[in-house]
């Protein structure tokens, strides 16, 4: 997708959360198939603001066509009989934003934090009941992330503290979190916002409303550094998102809290490995969610946009893509051949290329199967969503 950022087109899916904001869809990255039911779909995993749960199909081609991608949708959410609900309401003033939940890698499990009793709680996706939880923080948990190998979660509060967990394996598979976490880090003196973990690099990162970063060592919980990104204003400074890149580029959002106006509002900032600030760059809308996907960053605005930056300039790649109402969750497929987009008003867009720029020898075979006639279609129903 990112070699072909000039051809992306977005096709929309209604009926996943009617009106309800969407706020996390993600395709997780190691789902197992056995030999049998290779090339079965994978597993989509939507959460909408009212806890409603989806496992959703999901193959980034089309079996007819060789382009587009197939989308099956979990059939339990359109009724109200079958509806899965995430247990136990939320704690009163937190927002529902798509930093609360984690879902595993194989896609059996959703981790979920902002539970009025302080809890982080496991959800099995394939039984849709609660299999742990767990009240470590002394306050709301905010935020929590999962390493690229889902060996570890790091969970954020408002009781200024991080908790780093082991996921519990059985057979290889998640199974849950252990009950003690491996390290509490302390160093805020404000609400955590926002957390991102490498395990690979040794790398547990914070980010709080008391305007700094701090990072710790995984393994030991050894307090690194703290980062405290410019900013001009004199007014309170937020760090409401974080993302560590493979090599260990750190990407912080800041936000200036109380500034009436957007311009100077909103920043990204750039630090390599070693706490190095390389570059900065003013935001012209307030974000929403941000993902990193190899070297590029990938961004959700209040205003309704999709932008795509370059990692290391931090400028746009291309014109950024007007959603029309505000963005809640954006998230790259394994393969990245997609992004994933919830809206506002419950819709999922998904962004991909349009007809492929060049052929793919898999492609081929369709072709001569007398396919090519084909190609202006579009899979399983789904609807271009016209800019």
């Amino acid at each position: 997708m990112f070699e072909h950022l000039s051809d992306l087109k977005s096709f929309f899916v209604e009926g996943i959360s009617d009106s309800v904001p969407l706020v996390k869809a993600v395709v997780p990255k190691n789902q197992s198939h056995s030999f049998i039911t290779q090339g079965s779909p994978d597993t989509m995993v939507a959460v909408s603001r009212n806890c409603l749960v989806g496992t959703h199909g999901w193959l980034p081609y089309n079996k007819n066509i060789s382009n587009y991608f197939t989308f099956i949708k979990d059939p339990t959410v359109s009724n109200t009989k079958t509806q899965r609900f995430l247990s136990g309401p939320f704690a009163p003033g937190v927002e529902v934003t798509a930093g609360l939940f984690v879902v595993s890698h194989d896609g059996k499990l959703l981790f979920s934090g902002g539970h009025w009793d302080n809890s982080l709680r496991v959800t099995s996706l394939v039984k849709g009941k609660t299999v742990g939880q767990h009240i470590r923080h002394m306050d709301i948990v905010t935020c929590l992330s999962t390493d690229h190998c889902g060996i570890h979660l790091i969970s954020g509060s408002r009781d200024t503290t991080c908790m780093v967990w082991q996921v519990l394996q059985q057979g290889g598979a998640p199974v849950g979190l252990y009950p003690k976490p491996v390290q509490v880090l302390y160093g805020h003196t404000d609400e955590v916002v926002s957390v991102s973990i490498s395990t690979e690099l040794d790398m547990a990162v914070s980010g709080s409303r008391d305007g700094t970063v701090i990072i710790h060592t995984v393994r030991r919980g050894q307090y690194m550094r703290c980062l405290r990104p410019p900013c001009d204003s004199s007014l309170p400074l937020s760090i409401l998102h974080l993302a560590v890149s493979w090599e260990g580029h750190l990407l912080v959002h800041t936000c200036v809290e109380g500034k009436a106006t957007l311009k100077d509002k909103n920043a990204l900032h750039l630090y390599s490995v070693n706490g190095k600030h390389l570059c900065s760059e003013p935001l012209k809308e307030q974000m929403t969610d941000m993902c990193v996907s190899g070297e590029y960053v990938v961004i959700g605005s209040e205003q309704g946009y999709l932008s795509i930056r370059d990692l290391y300039s931090l400028s746009l790649c291309s014109e950024p893509m007007d959603m029309r109402v505000p963005v809640r969750c954006v998230s790259v497929t394994k393969e990245q051949s997609h992004v994933l987009v919830g809206l506002e008003d419950g819709k999922l867009i998904i962004v991909g290329v349009g007809k492929p720029a060049e052929m793919r020898s898999g492609q081929i075979t369709r072709k001569l199967w007398g396919s090519s006639k084909r190609l202006t279609q579009i899979s399983s129903g789904e609807t271009v969503y016209n800019i």
